[in-house]
């Protein structure tokens, strides 16, 4: 690709960049969290016919039995995934998957905000908003790139496939069930959020979501003593985690990956309900905890360890009882190579828009792109715009790294693909 096209694919997504604030903001304004995806997922539906493209609907259903699928906290029906897919006139390069979830963490206590998280603003070159970063912008990134290169008269001489999924933030059963329905993509690029600095990621571990329940004994608060407080049982038990986790990031046990990351694993209480009334021992207690799973470690394993360090406190509490069961994540970590190919390219993208290559980050977190590699074999990554408090208050995204990434893959497209003519 000559340098003068290299030029007007950069200046037509420079060109674009207000239309991905505001598509951003236009996703922002869906308070898209689990189970109220709808119309999120309908509004990318209309992004995808204003590009030309024809969207449809992948149906969450069939993939019980795969080993990448997470036992889902609710049902399916009405949040189908939404697809595109580009066809070339003659295809020539090689095809790829854009792909990004519209589902969010609830905001959390929304009068801590500074502005409303559902109610998208601008203030000191960050846009904020729950969902902001993780991952409308990534989405609006990937979906202004590929109308950059058509507003500079050429588009991508492959098949590329773009998808809007859900639940990529507690099972990843969305993306699954699209790469199931799909042909499979010689990459995936995911522009999931970044760490505050420009990045490629190069792995991340996996996550197991267990579910704890308590019984203890309920007594009159004058009898307190003879009963069993299954709240501050249930406390006990997350306590008993503690141990395990600084277990699993001793040094001879993280993955070389994170070798320079000296608490890759993190074990966190994410929920807890319980008790009947303030003067009656509680009866029952219910905690969620997200564990962390070291790369080539089985998540599997881990449940198994989880079941264990749950009995064998319970065992230590006379008049307790304790189940485990499993629902959201039980996802496997993954690494992503820096020297493959999609790597290499979303690299030399960056630098030649940033002039200088991205750093490479190790994610205590997990995306929705490891499926392509555990489960299909395909080459996969994650490059996005930066961001600040995802999952937290005042989430944002830098509009400036905004900018820098979708020129960063309208290229990418380019070089990846190859170009034809638009028309």
């Amino acid at each position: 690709m000559d340098a003068g096209l290299r030029r007007a694919i950069r200046e037509a997504a420079g060109s674009l960049h207000q239309d991905a604030v505001t598509l951003t903001q236009r996703l922002v304004r869906h308070r898209s969290v689990l189970g109220e995806e709808a119309s999120c997922l309908a509004e990318m539906e209309a992004v995808y016919a204003e590009m030309g493209l024809s969207p449809r609907r992948i149906e969450i259903a069939g993939i019980e039995d795969h080993p990448g699928f997470s036992p889902p906290l609710i049902a399916y029906a009405g949040r189908a995934p939404v697809v595109a897919l580009h066809a070339p006139r003659e295809a020539t390069g090689r095809s790829l998957m854009l792909q990004g979830h519209v589902d969010v963490v609830p905001e959390g206590a929304a009068d801590l905000w500074t502005t409303p998280p559902y109610e998208p603003v601008v203030r000191d070159g960050r846009l904020y908003g729950r969902g902001a970063a993780d991952m409308k912008a990534g989405i609006a990134a990937y979906v202004t790139a590929f109308r950059a290169l058509r507003l500079a008269g050429v588009q991508p001489a492959a098949p590329v496939q773009l998808a809007a999924v859900i639940e990529e933030e507690c099972t990843g059963n969305g993306a699954l069930a699209v790469m199931q329905a799909l042909d499979k993509p010689d990459a995936c690029l995911i522009p999931e959020p970044g760490p505050g600095y420009p990045a490629l990621y190069v792995a991340e571990v996996g996550v197991v979501w267990a579910w704890v329940t308590v019984t203890g004994r309920p007594a009159h608060v004058r009898e307190m003593r003879s009963g069993v407080n299954a709240i501050e049982a249930a406390t006990e038990i997350a306590a008993a985690f503690r141990p395990y986790e600084d277990a699993m990031n001793r040094a001879e046990r993280r993955h070389p990956a994170f070798a320079a990351d000296n608490h890759p694993v993190n074990i966190n209480l994410g929920s807890i309900e319980g008790g009947e009334w303030n003067s009656s021992v509680p009866t029952r207690a219910r905690i969620g905890l997200r564990v962390g799973v070291m790369p080539g470690v089985s998540c599997r394993e881990v449940a198994r360890d989880i079941e264990r360090i749950v009995a064998e406190t319970v065992a230590k509490m006379p008049g307790a009882k304790a189940s485990v069961s499993f629902a959201g994540f039980m996802a496997d970590g993954c690494v992503f190579p820096p020297g493959q190919a999609i790597a290499r390219a979303v690299a030399a993208a960056h630098a030649e828009v940033a002039g200088e290559e991205p750093r490479h980050y190790a994610a205590t977190g997990l995306t929705d792109a490891r499926h392509y590699v555990l489960y299909q074999g395909t080459e996969a990554t994650c490059y996005g715009p930066d961001s600040d408090n995802i999952h937290g208050i005042d989430e944002s995204v830098g509009l400036a790294s905004l900018d820098t990434v979708t020129q960063a893959i309208a290229l990418l497209v380019a070089d990846w693909c190859g170009v034809e003519k638009a028309f």
